[in-house]
């Protein structure tokens, strides 16, 4: 069985959403200053890196990232790839024929090679989901839909429609994930955000099993 690490490393360097905390972590206890242990403190957004969107992200009373079920987070996936693409319209979407009852979708665009570059700055120009391909993931009952840049949704877009749509839908949105090295087919899924209780989002460690 071959394990696929597709979360990305949490380091100073790496690039947030404009707006949001670069993540930090120090040392507040140090062998090397005499202390009994090694002891680190880190801060940073729920958001940051790979991570989860629960539905209170966005929409009022929805679950957040502990009341999530775990059968939605453990399981088959379909990684689709679509190496060409400006932006994912639902014509994108129809041509990665996917498997019947597909409930987890995760794209890999060319946003995967900036963290095989080992980018360290925000990129407004990534590939993510229109509006309408939002609404064909809904309308195909997939639960969980992961993409490889920090947000499904369009930067320019006016109003987050996209995430409304699929978090208003109970999908549970995975983002920052780095599908570089991965090829296209089925997996087993295995995503396990940090039990936040009552938080919007929340880090995850994200691993694919071909078995």
């Amino acid at each position: 069985m071959r394990i696929f690490d597709v979360s990305l490393p949490i380091t100073s360097s790496l690039p947030v959403w404009p707006g949001d905390p670069r993540v930090v972590l120090w040392r507040t206890m140090s062998l090397e200053s005499g202390d009994l242990a090694n002891v680190s403190h880190m801060s940073c957004c729920v958001h940051a890196g790979t991570h989860i969107d629960a539905p209170c992200h966005f929409i009022e009373g929805g679950a957040a990232v502990d009341e999530i079920p775990l059968k939605i987070l453990v399981g088959p996936a379909y990684l689709g790839s679509l190496p060409d693409v400006k932006e994912i319209s639902p014509s994108d979407l129809e041509e990665l024929i996917l498997p019947r009852y597909t409930e987890r979708l995760l794209l890999r665009t060319r946003n995967s090679k900036l963290w095989a570059e080992g980018a360290t700055e925000f990129t407004p120009d990534y590939v993510a989901l229109t509006p309408e391909s939002a609404n064909w993931v809904v309308e195909k009952g997939i639960k969980l839909l992961g993409v490889d840049y920090l947000s499904v949704q369009r930067f320019h877009d006016a109003e987050p429609t996209t995430h409304r749509t699929l978090l208003g839908a109970g999908v549970v949105i995975v983002e920052g994930l780095n599908l570089f090295e991965v090829t296209p087919g089925l997996y087993q899924l295995v995503c396990l955000p940090l039990k936040l209780v009552g938080s919007d989002g929340a880090p995850a460690r994200v691993l694919l099993l071909d078995e």
